[in-house]
């Protein structure tokens, strides 16, 4: 950097400064309640998280009793000596002196958490807006206003939020004509160049069905909503400024920023802008494709630039999901980024009117020396605060800039305290310039220290990254596939690349293929379309019992050899295939996409499960692989070993058709058997995709044979075939009992006492109380009940709602279901396909006309088509004697019920002879810990959908009439295909005995 302009700019925050010393941000002040709060929460981490997630659920609260409930949860116990005082005398008192001393501390507590959110808001009502923006003008500040609430579930709520604005907009034009224009400004514009109306609109909140995965469906989404009001802002002279939210927008946000500037209705007007986040690593490029656009269009645009509100949010989910980190994970970075991105920007101050959105008094120092430098005339720039924050730097800047808006947030306090913990964490963070200036005390030389040098200073006193941990046999620690991201343009394309491509080959003749060999047979049966049943995926060569007799001999044949295989070698066959699945896995999802009618997403994540059991039970085996030394006794040396069993069967379901196909058949390979394979019916071609992956993947002929058939016709004879050591078993209780049944009967030739690994269904069901969080309740819920048109074991089919809060999410889940979009998968604009076949429609129709009988129908909507649509329905009134809340429907009928307690509520979702998975909604810690116990299910999530196990950290599979065996995906799965054995060796020689390391022997 130019060394004279850095002097200037550290000489400009040092005046800066020298003119606010000793004041501070008032939510630091430790004379008022919140300040004495704040102090605590910077000092005690545990605290911290305690107070925000009670902030967070305290709108909730809305009975005496529920409050003193959670102020006793959140803050006595164990950490109570930890917190303030007052809030400690409050929750230990809570349950003393009777009811009237737990309400006078609750509403002591409640009024000054509300408070405290008050003052980061302008007000809950258009009108107290409008109040609180006239006072701020009177002290000098322009404002932008900022409707509460981001997550839409429905399209009533987008519509409710467009009209929020309207409605704040109304109440302003009344006023407008009175304001007198700020900074000597005349006419209608603030410092002679900007408009005194301003507008801050978040988009994915004005279209419930915004995803990237339908980028174009969302953009044409949000505008219906957003135009009208850019209309209305406009017709008063007035600025919208398009926010930036979660990075899963930013394409479509900027995409339709682009589109409303060039409207033709609005292109002559110049007063759109949008905002930038420094703290993205593609904002750089981001900026230059937007110069590059007003330069091309030749026209004016806005644009805010702040450092950015969902740090920790994108750094998780990028952390979960396996993807890149989006962000820079050092503070110093962001910083650095913000001052390269100002630059740029008011080097184009011709084109672009820069908002600059910081607190950071090094970030306006570095703002206002570089305009100056620049020669950027004033009325090209502003800066702008959150109101509610930093009240010294905004008065400050004031006094030096004269050009100051005010980030002015109004609505509800339920979205507002969503608002507030962000506030809080952003004041609270150890980064925060705030916290180090008014809290911490920080010398301002480091707090004006150019970000750069920062940098350097804090990553020469860091360790070096270590190197990826290393299992057994030198390959690094298993981690799942990434999760798509539809936010990448080049996998949006590939799709349909991908499904014409599949298109293209529809109506192949897919063989068997036995013992390396493939083989057509006269019996056929049509894979088809769920959307389409005209269309053949393919012809599928059906095996019958002589083709099944011939598959078990190949694999008879070939185990001898495979079993001698090393562990490492069986491994590394499994690893191959896991590199070949990466490379096709666009390819492999459109198949399924029009095979068997799943989501873009869902089919990715299918194949994507494929990939991850087949490198995790690579690195399973090579562990369990090892003899291991049971016992230290010296004179004896016991080796623990495992040898695999020999021909296996493996019966593989539609819904997952390659995920468990591929998991299922790779534990027995693996582990050293060889399979017979039967597919689905209605999901070969797919089937065909794994048995290809293997064969290119070198695995030997006979090791895994593919043999598609009508179980009509050749199931029995496979399960009771005398060869057949084990069957691993994916679908509906009703065969895996049959299966069991018939695998138990030892007919003649049989060596083996064959085992059953079988993962059956589920009346899942997910408990909502009464405390729940419904924006993500409502949204998890229609995913687990709806995701793949509810064709999972793990789907929700019931949904236990707490009393108190069971109309209000019950309305929610009714507006959110009619919302989504019906129709084939292939459209990703679409939330909800066809079923699988004609099959499974009647079966669904069926429960739909049983649904019809026993309760009320809330939802019912069937897509449009010749498709195998079957109806979406949602009914209430359900009790758990009904059918609909005994039986597995493997559709999309979901059913309501009802509970007083949440005691109540878990012996109600216990009460099914399943036990597969389930899910709980809840901020009260001791009513977690009570379904962490009482909630007897195999996978149990809490506050998240319920489908979508990941292999390793959720090892999936349940138990009663769920399934047998152990949890696919988790570090027992392969036992099950193999027999221990032990070997017990003698090492004493005519009283000599060999003392090896690790005897029980003296020092």
């Amino acid at each position: 950097m130019d060394q004279a302009l850095e002097a200037k700019i550290v000489a400009r925050g040092k005046q800066f400064f020298q003119s606010i010393r000793g004041e501070a941000p008032s939510i630091f002040n430790k004379g008022f309640w919140t300040g004495k709060v704040m102090d605590w929460a910077m000092k005690n981490e545990d605290f911290k998280v305690q107070l925000f997630r009670f902030v967070d659920v305290l709108p909730y609260l809305t009975t005496s009793d529920a409050l003193r409930r959670h102020i006793e949860e959140y803050f006595t116990g164990q950490g109570a000596a930890d917190i303030p005082a007052v809030l400690k005398w409050g929750a230990e008192k809570s349950g003393m002196f009777g009811g009237l001393a737990a309400a006078v501390m609750g509403k002591a507590i409640r009024s000054n958490i509300e408070g405290m959110a008050k003052g980061f808001i302008i007000g809950q009502t258009a009108k107290e807006a409008v109040k609180s923006i006239k006072k701020l003008r009177k002290d000098g500040f322009a404002f932008t206003v900022d409707l509460l609430g981001e997550a839409t579930m429905s399209e009533a709520e987008a519509d409710a939020y467009r009209d929020g604005y309207l409605e704040v907009l109304a109440a302003i034009a009344k006023e407008q004509p009175s304001w007198t224009a700020l900074g000597g400004g005349k006419g209608d514009l603030d410092w002679g160049s900007a408009p005194r109306v301003n507008v801050s609109i978040k988009p994915s909140a004005l279209f419930s069905q915004a995803k990237p995965v339908d980028m174009e469906g969302s953009i044409t989404g949000i505008l219906s909503r957003l135009v009208p009001v850019y209309r209305a802002t406009r017709a008063m002279g007035g600025a919208l400024c398009i926010d930036m939210e979660a990075l899963k927008y930013k394409d479509m946000t900027l995409e339709l920023f682009k589109r409303l500037r060039t409207d033709p209705e609005f292109r002559d007007y110049p007063h759109l802008s949008v905002v930038l986040q420094a703290y993205l690593k593609d904002t750089e490029h981001d900026l230059a494709d937007l110069l590059a656009f007003a330069k091309a269009e030749g026209l004016p645009i806005g644009i805010r630039l702040v450092k950015g509100a969902y740090w920790d949010f994108e750094t998780v989910v990028a952390k979960q999901m396996g993807w890149e980190i989006p962000v820079w994970t050092k503070k110093p970075e962001t910083d650095a980024a913000y001052e390269r991105l100002s630059t740029e920007i008011l080097r184009h101050a011709d084109i672009v009117y820069f908002q600059a959105a910081s607190h950071n008094i090094r970030t306006i120092s570095h703002v206002m020396e570089t305009a100056a430098a620049l020669c950027v005339p004033g009325n090209r720039y502003e800066f702008q605060a959150l109101f509610g924050m930093a009240e010294p730097v905004r008065k400050g800047l004031l006094a030096v800039a004269g050009r100051v808006r005010l980030y002015c947030p109004y609505g509800e306090l339920l979205p507002g305290m969503a608002y507030l913990v962000r506030r809080l964490l952003e004041n609270t963070a150890n980064e925060s310039f705030l916290r180090q200036s008014f809290a911490d005390g920080q010398a301002e030389e480091l707090l004006l220290e150019n970000p750069l040098a920062t940098l350097a200073r804090e990553t020469s006193t860091t360790c070096p990254p270590s190197s990826p941990p290393v299992s057994k046999g030198g390959l690094t620690r298993f981690a799942n596939h990434p999760m798509p991201d539809f936010t990448v343009a080049d996998l949006r394309a590939a799709f349909p690349r991908a499904l014409a491509e599949v298109r293209a080959a529809f109506g192949r003749t897919i063989p068997l293929v036995i013992g390396g060999q493939e083989i057509l047979t006269a019996d056929r049966l049509a894979s088809v379309n769920p959307a389409d049943p005209d269309e053949v995926v393919a012809q599928v060569c059906q095996a019958g019992t002589a083709e099944i007799d011939q598959a078990v001999s190949a694999a008879k044949a070939a185990f001898e050899g495979w079993r001698a295989a090393a562990p490492q070698d069986r491994a590394a066959v499994l690893l191959k295939a896991a590199d070949i699945a990466r490379e096709r896995i666009v390819a492999l999802s459109a198949l399924q996409v029009l095979e068997v009618g799943k989501q873009w997403d869902q089919a990715y994540a299918d194949v994507a499960e494929a990939i991850d059991f087949l490198e995790y039970y690579a690195r399973e085996m090579i562990r369990l692989g090892a003899p291991r030394r049971m016992g230290n006794q010296p004179g004896e040396q016991n080796r623990l070993f495992y040898e695999p069993k020999g021909p296996v069967a493996v019966i593989a379901p539609w819904n997952f058709p390659l995920a468990i196909a591929c998991g299922m058949s790779a534990a027995a390979v693996v582990a050293g058997n060889c399979v017979v394979f039967k597919p689905s019916g209605l999901a070969s071609a797919v089937g065909f995709g794994l048995c290809e992956i293997f064969r290119q993947a070198g695995l030997p002929d006979g090791v895994f044979n593919y043999c598609p058939g009508r179980g009509s016709v050749m199931g029995d004879h496979l399960v009771e075939h005398p060869d057949i050591t084990m069957i691993a078993f994916t679908g509906s209780m009703d065969v895996g009992l049959r299966i069991m049944e018939k695998a138990a009967r030892v007919v003649p030739g049989q060596a083996y006492c064959k085992r059953v690994v079988a993962e059956m269904g589920g009346k899942n069901a997910i408990i909502i109380d009464d405390d729940a969080d419904l924006d993500e309740a409502v949204s998890s819920v229609l995913y687990s009940a709806f995701g793949f048109q509810g064709q999972k074991c793990s789907a929700c089919s019931r949904v236990i709602v707490l009393e108190p809060i069971y109309e209000k999410f019950t309305a929610r889940l009714k507006e959110a279901a009619g919302s989504v979009k019906i129709g084939p998968s292939e459209d990703p604009a679409n939330f909800m396909g066809p079923v699988v076949d004609a099959g499974q429609q009647k079966t669904v129709a069926h429960y739909a006309d049983i649904a019809r009988a026993e309760g009320r129908i809330l939802v019912e909507r069937l897509g449009a088509g010749k498709g195998c649509y079957a109806p979406m329905v949602i009914v209430d009134g359900i009790t758990p004697e009904h059918r609909l809340a005994q039986e597995e429907v493997f559709g999309p009928i979901l059913a309501v019920m009802k509970a007083k307690t949440f005691d109540t509520a878990i012996d109600m979702a216990n009460a099914t002879r399943f036990a597969l998975t389930g899910g709980v909604f809840s901020r009260s810690p001791k009513n977690l810990e009570t379904a962490k116990k009482r909630f007897r299910v195999g996978n149990l999530y809490i506050n998240r959908n319920i489908t979508g196990a990941l292999v390793e950290r959720q090892p999936f599979g349940g138990a009663k009439m769920s399934g047998v065996g152990s949890k696919a995906g988790g570090p027992d799965y392969l036992l099950q295909f193999m027999d221990p054995r032990v070997v017990t060796e003698n090492t004493i020689r005519r009283g000599f005995t060999p003392i090896e390391e690790g005897d029980d022997w003296f020092e």
